[in-house]
């Protein structure tokens, strides 16, 4: 357990929790301890699920400016790698993944909250990429995952602006997935990740796998490895199970180990 964030896990979903008040700021040792904190959901058997939450106050103010205007040209060149590769460490947990984002979700915070599956989030809540306002750029993924999710133009929008987006128009432009009200945002999140605690672990990382790995090769790769990812099920007892529960029982009966 890391000073600022923690693995919190029961009936199967893991909670990777931020806790650096006042605003979640994402210092360096932030996100290493974040980074550690995927590794281990991905590791541990006993997480199915996992939800990305930042309290009840906010999710992450962005991040640490104090830190980052301090640095030199080299040193942020390795604080600017070290954040891409820890934000990819979550971004690639393979398993279903949500961010339950309260009060803002800025700058880094966004890009983090990026790298989930789903966003859900309070009708009071505020996102946006405001780095254009600091004379920098994203620089955690959020020229990227944010293009790849609501298109370059919108993108564009956002980010040469740096203005903050509210929770209506983040769930009508596809940037986030489920607007709840602000004290039912963690329970939202809990809701969609426990549906899959008892599911097919394997077939549900290997959904994971072809859908993202396919969004970074054209068609004909991306075909070719769904196939490989499909066919490479066969080898699972959740495989034989979900296709006998089927034949037996019909839909939606099957029982699996995740294994």
């Amino acid at each position: 357990m890391g000073e600022f964030v923690r693995l919190e896990v029961e009936a199967g979903v893991g909670t990777i929790r931020l806790d650096r008040p006042p605003v979640n700021a994402l210092n360096y040792q932030v996100q290493a301890e974040l980074r550690e904190a995927a590794e281990e959901a991905a590791d541990r058997s006993d997480v199915r699920a996992v939800i990305l939450y930042g309290g009840e106050k906010t999710f992450a103010g962005g991040a640490d400016i104090k830190e980052m205007a301090a640095k030199s040209y080299v040193e942020i060149s390795k604080f600017g790698a070290e954040l891409t590769a820890s934000l990819t460490v979550i971004a690639e947990l393979p398993k279903p993944t949500v961010a339950a984002i309260t009060g803002y979700a800025l700058g880094g915070g966004l890009e983090l909250a990026l790298t989930a599956d789903r966003r859900v989030i309070g009708d009071n809540v505020k996102v946006g990429q405001p780095e254009i306002q600091l004379g920098i750029i994203p620089g955690g993924g959020g020229t990227q995952r944010l293009t790849r999710l609501i298109g370059p133009s919108k993108t564009k929008d956002l980010i040469y602006t740096g203005r903050f987006v509210k929770a209506e128009e983040a769930l009508a432009i596809g940037l986030v997935d489920e607007v709840v009200a602000p004290d039912d945002v963690y329970a939202a999140a809990h809701k969609w990740a426990a549906q899959f605690v008892n599911g097919p672990a394997v077939a549900l990382k290997a959904a994971k796998a072809a859908i993202d790995g396919g969004l970074d090769q054209d068609l004909r790769n991306g075909l070719k490895l769904e196939t490989q990812l499909f066919t490479a099920l066969w080898a699972t007892e959740d495989q034989t199970a979900g296709m006998r529960s089927f034949i037996e029982n019909g839909p939606g009966k099957a029982t699996f180990e995740g294994k």
